[in-house]
């Protein structure tokens, strides 16, 4: 059995190394949860997700609430008192409760002797609440953005970037993918009803969105293969690309797996090469691969240098889904908005370009491309795609369901799939 732990100082120790020491959370936080007990790991998650999306609230309420901020030694309280607010703002544990555990959590940290000044911050602000909630959402800190992606997004976006920073504001949906392979999407959904559960599918063929979040073990068949949790835009990739059986097909940047077993549930007799950079991420496609009995190649590779990872091979159809900014997927991964820098943006769409001019010409005559990024970022994607197409007169864009000659830019929505941009390339 597990032993207990105070989850509120331990919570502020994985923020601090978010924050201080620019971590990914998705890389730390899973470490963190094995050492806890079952019902535990969620709340951990909560906490810490909850914090990242709301960090500059947090940050202008501790700013009012204390005369001279916490440095040095002392900064991890900082994030301790965000913790704290955080549950009394935004969860439905009792106030008591709350404060007691984040009190508790400064003698966890060895900081006992200022557990009288968290206990004093935390009811201050309790007392104080309504009037500093006022104060704190007049600056920009109420859009919960940093200032340079807030300005990226005004400019690229002027109609839309509202709707995209109140997206990214909210907790994701769950999306799933039916395998075809086992069940029609009707027929799993009769499945999830019989359990007195919901959802309602989504424009990609296999996709449905939960009413409510649950536990992959309460979906029917998931350890058989039958569902796969994958959001929406993600799902779209796959369709698009529209694999066939005898197809030889390249996913690049394929971790972690979850493009790579829709290929194969669309077409079961196709021959896929899953490649990653990041051999790590790439456990995580043979365990995709295993969970639902599907058989692939997966090798290490940089996408700049294909000859090192497949000879001259080509292939009639590639998936390129590039390494981008995620600012798509931030509702996902709410620390990408603290972890991501303006002069990245640039750095990735050179990034994306080599990748992209390396690996064309491993697609067959007549062949398809389909180029995918989780970004909203024109550099990205439109703009990129168009300066493609200006150096390689053999490429012809396709047609999309959506958008224009240079791709289909998704938005992230409160109810739909993530932000995300798909370009179709075809090889003359």
């Amino acid at each position: 059995m597990k032993k207990a732990t105070n989850l509120r100082s331990l919570a502020a120790q994985l923020i601090e190394r978010v924050v201080d020491k620019g971590e990914s959370l998705s890389a730390i936080l899973p470490t963190a949860q094995k050492t806890l007990s079952e019902k535990d790991g969620p709340l951990l998650q909560e906490l810490c997700f909850g914090v990242m999306r709301t960090l500059p609230q947090l940050e202008a309420l501790i700013g009012k609430l204390m005369a001279r901020p916490l440095t040095g030694k002392q900064r991890i309280l900082h994030y301790l008192i965000m913790v704290g607010i955080y549950q009394l703002l935004y969860t439905r544990i009792p106030a008591h409760a709350a404060l007691a555990e984040t009190v508790a959590g400064a003698e966890v940290l060895k900081r006992g002797n200022l557990k009288g000044l968290i206990n004093g911050v935390l009811r201050q602000f309790q007392r104080q609440q309504e009037t500093l909630l006022d104060d704190v959402a007049q600056g920009p800190q109420r859009y919960w953005h940093p200032g340079w992606l807030l300005k990226r997004l005004q400019h690229a976006w002027p109609e839309q970037w509202e709707q995209i920073v109140e997206a990214n504001n909210q907790r994701p949906p769950m999306w799933l993918r039916v395998n075809r392979q086992h069940h029609s999407r009707d027929a799993w959904l009769a499945l999830l009803q019989a359990q007195d559960k919901s959802a309602s599918p989504g424009d990609a063929p296999d996709a449905l969105r939960l009413d409510a979040p649950m536990a992959v073990g309460q979906l029917p068949g998931f350890n058989d293969g039958w569902i796969t949790v994958q959001d929406l835009s993600a799902q779209r990739c796959a369709v698009l690309l529209a694999p066939e059986n005898g197809d030889t097909i390249l996913d690049l940047c394929a971790a972690p797996g979850g493009k790579t077993t829709h290929l194969l549930e669309i077409a079961p007799r196709a021959s896929v090469l899953a490649v990653d950079a990041d051999k790590q991420r790439l456990t995580r496609v043979h365990e995709n691969l295993q969970r639902l009995g599907m058989q692939a190649e997966v090798r290490q590779g940089d996408g700049r240098t294909p000859e090192e990872w497949c000879g001259d091979q080509t292939f009639d159809r590639i998936l390129l889904d590039a390494p981008c900014s995620a600012t798509g997927v931030i509702r996902r991964h709410p620390d990408i908005k603290w972890l991501r820098r303006d002069r990245d943006i640039a750095e990735l769409a050179n990034l994306q370009r080599e990748i992209l001019h390396a690996i064309w010409p491993r697609l067959k005559v007549g062949g398809t491309l389909l180029y995918a990024t989780c970004s909203i970022m024109p550099e990205e994607n439109h703009l990129q795609i168009e300066a493609f197409l200006a150096a390689h007169p053999d490429a012809e864009p396709l047609t999309l369901p959506e958008g224009g000659r240079h791709g289909w830019q998704v938005f992230p929505t409160v109810d739909g799939g993530d932000g995300f941009f798909y370009a179709k390339l075809r090889k003359k």
